[in-house]
């Protein structure tokens, strides 16, 4: 069906989602404010956007264990189908640093510094080296019964 490294990009990908639902669900009032800002201009009650916050705060929590209970599963399918799990490690690694700086600059207009982008051109590159590696043969047991 998958091959290993896209179950450990989803690992990844999924690992990313779970720590933006929980920075919206702990962080500094961030759903106030984009609930603010998605009704500027609009003629709505002020009361709105104190209460709303809540339930989407409780929604971002099950959507944070949800996240995380599916991406430990791709993980695990990761390990499972990957030719070494130092592979799997990496790619969900790599996927989880490219889709979180997605999401911040998205979501929270964030921007990286040099010295991520260093971070995460080292990390790519390991990666390609073990992607590119062939798994070494195991060497089988000759026992004679």
């Amino acid at each position: 069906m998958f091959s290993g490294s896209i179950y450990a990009l989803l690992a990844g990908c999924l690992a990313a989602a779970a720590s933006l639902s929980a920075k919206l669900t702990l962080g500094a009032d961030y759903l106030k404010e984009m609930c603010e800002a998605s009704t500027s201009g609009a003629q709505h009650d002020e009361t709105v956007c104190l209460w709303l916050h809540i339930p989407l705060r409780l929604l971002c929590v099950a959507l944070m264990f949800l996240c995380n209970a599916v991406m430990w599963t791709f993980f695990s399918k990761a390990l499972r189908y990957s030719s070494s799990s130092a592979r799997a490690t990496a790619t969900t690694t790599a996927g989880n640093f490219i889709s979180s700086a997605i999401l911040g600059k998205l979501i929270f207009g964030e921007s990286q510094s040099v010295l991520w982008w260093v971070g995460i051109s080292l990390t790519l590159c390991g990666l390609l080296m073990l992607h590119g590696s062939t798994p070494q043969a195991r060497p089988q047991d000759s026992k004679t019964e």
